[in-house]
């Protein structure tokens, strides 16, 4: 009984040690990647703002089946498994400069996908800035999985940019 008491109360104190350690971890994270593209502006906005362009430069979307919002494609599906909640990416928000897009996973809350143009009077080249906006809970496994996060989803997004500037070579 003794031994019960005292795995139990080891279990207890190292799960609050983990809790806390993991506050220190912040909540709100921000992967991002930027690339430089001699193309018009207008050009590669349209190419990230058109879901059906996606496959041929997002990492992923190959294969991915569009998501039809107000009768015109505003994302796409990333696994229908789950009909009550699927995994999508949908475009919430555009501008000239910039393209919105949320990416809903089944486990952790919507992350941030944004696109941004940045362009320069003296220079013939844009520059795409994409990252990644994670706004996390104070669960300590999804403190410690955000650690992970930079490596998987950085290579992937260089990955992206990287096709998309091939398009426009």
């Amino acid at each position: 009984m003794r031994a019960i008491k005292l795995a139990a109360l080891s279990l207890v104190i190292l799960f609050i040690i983990i809790t806390g350690i993991s506050l220190f971890i912040p909540s709100n994270i921000r992967i991002s990647r930027a690339i430089n593209i001699k193309a018009d502006k207008e050009a590669v906005m349209s190419a990230i703002r058109d879901p059906t362009r996606w496959k041929t430069w997002h990492p992923g979307m190959e294969n991915a089946p569009l998501l039809y919002v107000n009768g015109k494609p505003g994302g796409v599906i990333l696994d229908s498994t789950s009909m009550e909640r699927p995994v999508t990416i949908i475009i919430t928000k555009e501008t000239p400069d910039q393209v919105t897009a949320e990416f809903n996973p089944k486990k952790l809350r919507p992350v941030t996908n944004v696109w941004q143009a940045l362009s320069y009077s003296s220079n013939d080249s844009i520059t795409i800035q994409w990252y990644m906006h994670f706004n996390l809970r104070w669960y300590p496994w999804e403190k410690f999985s955000s650690l992970l996060l930079e490596k998987s989803h950085g290579t992937r997004m260089e990955e992206g940019l990287g096709r998309l500037k091939k398009l426009f070579k």
